[in-house]
């Protein structure tokens, strides 16, 4: 057993430190950015913000309608081959820039993920998706997965340390998704007690990522365009929003109505909600690692899109980053013992 003393930081830790900023106006900012990859040729262009491949978040719905802002969907594992087709056969090219193909690492998800590629090549990115992406099968299955589809963009997590992005870039992925326990429906921290805070999480993974030519995605922890600034600020190239993007028409999850008021179901992939959905209940050598919950229902996504992108492009104007790829570099984290005037609450 050791103890690291040094103080690890989440969102809530920090605040940014503006700086002397030549930009007018937020309309100066432009926030795409152009990626060139470890392994796959053919670069990649568009803004950096990703929904999750949760069930909730992870839809074709939500794919059409972040596409158009040229942001990306990481798909959710849970739709047939049948349905993948239809969609599929209702788009155009561009759209296949900003969707990936979500994997597990099963026998029975190889297989699957095999058929979805064959029956529609043009499918450019793949997800490979764990919750704990230490494990020696882990790496296996992405090498495996690099060897199979050498042209194929691999994401890959999750994990939340530098040597652990290392070796899962030196195994075949080109993006490694980082963080543990963040969540909003996530308990793995209250059920295993493992995790690591999100801020200092992205900060030593991109070090890591981005000595090898890698990138990473921040996965989790957002909970307002601060705190997306703040995951960019930090050196992530993605960030990957679940709980931001839940409620809305282009989500999953069952809309319910509650004494007048509308509102849709959101839960975690390790719940009890999801698995009895998609494995038949929880097994007996597990338990539970998420939650469920009703979040109020907010209509289309596009107001939420335009929430998020107007607060980092504010955050680009505050340190004078006239391009999303120059916040990191404009960045000065603060420590902080609170960060809101809780005075009045309201919307």
């Amino acid at each position: 057993m050791r103890i690291e003393l040094d103080i690890k930081l989440g969102f809530k830790n920090v605040m940014i430190r503006p700086k002397r900023s030549t930009l007018k106006s937020r309309s100066n900012v432009s926030l795409e950015r152009t990626f060139k990859f470890m392994h796959a040729p053919k670069n990649w262009s568009g803004i950096p913000v990703m929904a999750a491949n949760m069930d909730t978040t992870g839809t074709f719905e939500m794919a059409r309608a972040l596409s158009s802002h040229k942001m990306f969907t990481a798909i959710h594992k849970h739709y047939t081959i049948e349905e993948w087709a239809t969609f599929l056969e209702s788009i155009n090219d561009d759209l296949y820039e900003y969707i990936a193909v979500s994997t597990g690492t099963s026998s029975t998800d190889w297989d699957k993920l095999n058929t979805i590629i064959n029956k529609f090549p043009k499918l450019r990115f793949i997800c490979i998706d764990v919750a704990n992406g230490y494990s020696e099968h882990f790496v296996h299955f992405v090498k495996q997965t690099r060897e199979q589809y050498p042209d194929k963009v691999i994401i890959a997590g999750n994990v939340v340390t530098g040597e652990m992005v290392e070796e899962l870039l030196l195994a075949g992925a080109d993006i490694v998704k980082v963080g543990i326990g963040p969540g909003s429906v996530c308990t793995t921290r209250l059920k295993t007690g493992v995790g690591f805070p999100q801020l200092s999480a992205i900060i030593e993974c991109a070090d890591a990522a981005h000595g090898l030519g890698g990138q990473i995605i921040s996965d989790g922890g957002c909970k307002s365009p601060g705190d997306v600034a703040k995951a960019f600020g930090g050196g992530a190239d993605f960030v990957m929003l679940g709980g931001m993007f839940s409620g809305h028409n282009e989500s999953g999850g069952e809309l319910i109505e509650v004494d007048g008021e509308q509102f849709k179901k959101f839960y975690g992939m390790s719940s009890e909600t999801a698995m009895e959905k998609y494995a038949g209940g929880v097994a007996e050598y597990r338990a539970s690692e998420g939650k469920t919950v009703q979040v109020p229902y907010r209509g289309p996504v596009a107001d939420t899109v335009q929430d998020i992108l107007g607060g980092v492009r504010s955050a680009c104007t505050y340190v004078g980053a006239k391009k999303l790829k120059e916040l990191t570099k404009r960045t000065t984290f603060i420590r902080v013992q609170e960060q809101l005037n809780e005075m009045f609450e309201g919307d």
